[in-house]
């Protein structure tokens, strides 16, 4: 078994990018004291940020036309130094805000402080991100970058509360949601994606069970963030990208203030025992260098039917299901610099109903439902807790930066009852439990190289213990515990050169042991008939990736950029583990996945319009798509090679009328032993998307979108033997929804928001109900559904 991957090309190509990071490092050695001077010379523009209610803005960008820039921090200040004599202008500018522009005259030595007060606004020019480990202006960041805000959140909330529904009808490259409670399918350009809540990670690489994204409420978040691509910045399971789930801060000026919120939904046109609602309360202030957020939410699903009102009782359905969401947040600033902060986010989701799948005929009749007692117990999830306390700090020497973070997750996830197992004797029901304990450490340090321009060193150390197994509940193993302990130093450099070009180069050292104790794997027959006993041991990874990247951002009229990445992941071992035929360890293949991520893209922005688009390569020597294998879905260890391209636009017609949308298309194949390549299945690629809206402002405090999402047919295989089409490899037909959103602010306390999902009532099988090819899959998605929600802000 292979011991260690470095992940570089040999020969002059290693010699290059070796010679390259060595260089970088030398500069960064020898100018640090080059960025002291500047600091403590020529004249300085300090300044602070902040909205109509007087609340600071924390990640405005303040720039310099042709110059510096910086962002703020949570008190909304910015500062920018080293500045020579003369006029300048500067420009302030944060998402959902319109921009100021002022013409600044500096003097030798002056140091000019400013304050601004940011209008309400819609462009989208300047969006931060921080899954690049820091602040950071979008126009900077040499990859896609898809950001859901706020606003968008509430308006997609209205639609459907299932945040696996929001991103999958919002993000180009994400599969859509499966109307489940699991988010299967969900891939992102073809690859699994590491989710995380602040930093923590909520995915289950070592054995994926697909509830990683439905693991908060959406009241609860700020921003979404999705980084696009392989990332070397964060570790095991980020093939695919990076969903980061940014929670919400306190509100800076009142101490204390709340949100209450009460929602109703059901479906329109067959409202028989369909009736949900929703409940949620929030708190939040700040009092001197204390602030606080508290939340909990309360969201029950009735009877879910489809167009012909028919009952949706799918397992692990989203049909007659419970939510709840606690959350809070604690945070105390000792000074204008440091700040501590603890957080803890408890998520549970099951379904108990009343109705039981009646299997219906694949590609001819649907499953549907009908009253009965389901014997197992409610499948979902019946907990998700996140437990996080982090450090801040400012003001460190040499201008530097920390953030260090500990965190705890606790995550267990029910699959549905089933009477008789296919890879198991009898009865059984699974669930996945997972227990990650780990410390992030983070700085940062600015540089400067002269007159080529300012850069930035981000370093660190990340510590990961993940103990991930599945069991039967009537306490039969199914995976053996894996007990992972990962160290992994990393390093990236950030370089604005010429104020024209920004240059990232990164690297990142995995170390990582896998320890699994001896066990026997699940019995097939009778009288532990089928069951291998296999000696146990450690699993050994080390692994180094690389990433690089190159943005030209003079100009926004054309913003392009080019960019390699590499990611790492254990990926699925539980799965080879449970399906072991060997009864060694050793013998078992067990080698990590390394995707390699080439793109190359633009942003461009012509008066009204914003435009992105990209193109994208991920290739892999060893990859774990789920083949259907004489009835299972088993890893094939075989080369991969994913390509697709992504583009979306946004228009401000005028201050009444908005409209926008996107197009992504992906596609890949696995190549075989014998040099074949065949398409890999829906578990891992999705058909094409498209989405559009259209938005109409009548009046100040009543917005109206009109939302269509499409997804196009892909059908690539044939039927098999038995005339049947495999696990996962079923047609597509294509799918065209509707739904409408609208908010109305009654007075500044009051606010009410309608949505309807499915608005034309359309009788369509969601994509997974497609390619599945299973009976009992086979179900409708849901029929025309309305929500109410009514808000109270105090």
């Amino acid at each position: 078994m292979p011991n260690s991957y470095l992940l570089i090309p040999s020969g002059p190509a290693a010699k290059l990018l070796s010679g390259f990071l060595l260089s970088i490092m030398f500069l960064f050695l020898f100018t640090t004291a080059s960025a002291q001077n500047s600091e403590t010379s020529g004249a300085t523009i300090t300044g602070t940020v902040s909205d109509t209610n007087g609340q600071p803005l924390q990640y405005a960008t303040a720039a310099i036309k042709g110059g510096k820039s910086s962002q703020t921090n949570a008190e909304g200040k910015f500062r920018i130094t080293g500045l020579r004599p003369g006029i300048y202008q500067l420009t302030v500018s944060r998402v959902g805000q319109q921009s100021e522009t002022r013409d600044i005259n500096l003097e030798a030595g002056q140091a000019q402080e400013l304050t601004f007060v940011l209008q309400p606004g819609t462009d989208l020019s300047e969006v931060i991100v921080t899954a690049g480990r820091k602040p950071e202006s979008l126009k900077d960041v040499p990859s896609s970058v898809s950001i859901l805000t706020e606003r968008e959140v509430k308006e997609q909330l209205n639609v459907n509360p299932s945040v696996a529904a929001i991103l999958g009808n919002t993000i180009p490259g994400l599969g859509t949601s499966n109307n489940k409670a699991t988010n299967a399918g969900q891939t992102l350009r073809g690859r699994q994606v590491l989710v995380l809540i602040d930093g923590i990670p909520q995915s289950t690489p070592l054995m994926n069970g697909s509830r990683d994204i439905r693991t908060l409420d959406p009241a609860v978040i700020e921003r979404v963030e999705v980084i696009k691509g392989a990332t070397s910045i964060y570790g095991n399971g980020s093939a695919g990208g990076i969903i980061n789930f940014i929670t919400k801060k306190a509100v800076a000026d009142k101490a204390f203030s709340g949100t209450t919120s009460v929602g109703l939904n059901s479906n329109v046109a067959h409202p028989a025992n369909t009736l949900g609602y929703r409940l949620s309360q929030g708190f939040s202030g700040t009092a001197d260098k204390l602030s606080y957020v508290v939340n909990g939410t309360y969201n029950y699903t009735g009877v879910l039917r489809d167009a012909k009102g028919n009952v949706n009782a799918q397992p692990d359905g989203l049909g007659e299901n419970s939510l709840y969401n606690a959350f809070a947040k604690l945070s105390y600033k000792p000074n204008a610099n440091s700040a501590v902060t603890a957080s803890y986010n408890l998520f549970r989701s099951v379904q108990d109903a009343d109705y039981i799948n009646v299997t219906g005929k694949y590609g001819q009749a649907p499953s549907v439902g009908q009253k009965g007692d389901d014997p197992g117990e409610p499948a979902g999830t019946p907990y998700n807790h996140n437990a996080l306390i982090s450090y801040q700090n400012t003001a460190l020497p040499l201008a530097s930066s920390l953030d260090l973070s500990a965190y705890y997750n606790s995550f267990v996830s029910m699959n549905r009852y089933v009477e008789q197992g296919t890879a198991w004797y009898g009865p059984g029901q699974t669930k996945i439990q997972s227990f990650k304990k780990g410390v992030r450490l983070t700085l940062n340090t600015p540089w400067a190289m002269g007159g080529l321009g300012q850069g930035e060193l981000t370093y660190g150390l990340d510590l990961l213990n993940d103990r991930t197994n599945q069991v039967l509940t009537d306490g039969r193993v199914y995976i053996p515990d894996m007990n992972m302990l990962n160290l992994a130093p990393y390093a990236q450099f950030n370089i604005d050169l010429l104020n024209q070009f920004v240059l990232k180069a990164g690297v990142r050292h995995e170390n990582a042991d896998v320890k699994v104790k001896d066990f026997n794997t699940i019995a097939t027959g009778p009288d532990g008939a089928g069951s291998i006993a296999v000696s146990g041991g450690k699993i050994p990874y080390n692994a180094t990736t690389f990433n690089a990247g190159l943005r030209y951002n003079r100009y926004e009229i054309f913003n392009p950029f080019i960019s390699f990445s590499q990611g790492f992941a254990i990926n699925e071992l539980g799965r080879i583990l449970r399906r072991a035929t060997s009864n060694t360890l050793e013998s078992i293949a067990t080698d990590p996945i390394i995707t390699n991520n080439y793109e190359a893209g633009f942003s461009s922005r012509l008066g009204m319009v914003n435009l992105t688009a990209s193109y994208y390569v991920s290739t892999s020597r060893l990859g774990a798509n789920l083949v259907d294998v004489g009835g299972f879905l088993v890893a094939q260890r075989e080369p991969e090679r994913i390509h697709g391209y992504e583009i979306a636009a946004d228009v401000n017609v005028s201050e009444q009328w908005t409209a926008g949308g996107s197009y992504s298309y992906v596609e890949g194949k696995a190549e075989q032993a014998d040099g074949t390549k065949v398409y890999m299945n829906g578990l891992r690629i999705a058909p094409p998307k498209a989405t559009a809206y259209l938005g109409y402002r009548p009046l100040s405090a009543l917005d109206m979108k009109l939302y269509w999402v499409y997804t196009d047919g892909r059908d690539r295989f044939n039927v098999r033997a038995n005339n049947l089409y495999a696990n996962s490899e079923g047609p597509v037909e294509p799918v065209s929804l509707f739904n409408l959103t609208a908010a109305y602010r009654i007075n500044a306390q009051w606010s009410a928001g309608l949505g309807v999902e499915n608005l034309l009532n359309n009788a369509y099988y969601p994509v997974v109900s497609q390619y599945r090819a299973i009976d009992a899959e086979y179900v409708r998605g849901n029929g025309a559904t309305m929500s109410l929600n009514v808000s109270y802000n105090f």
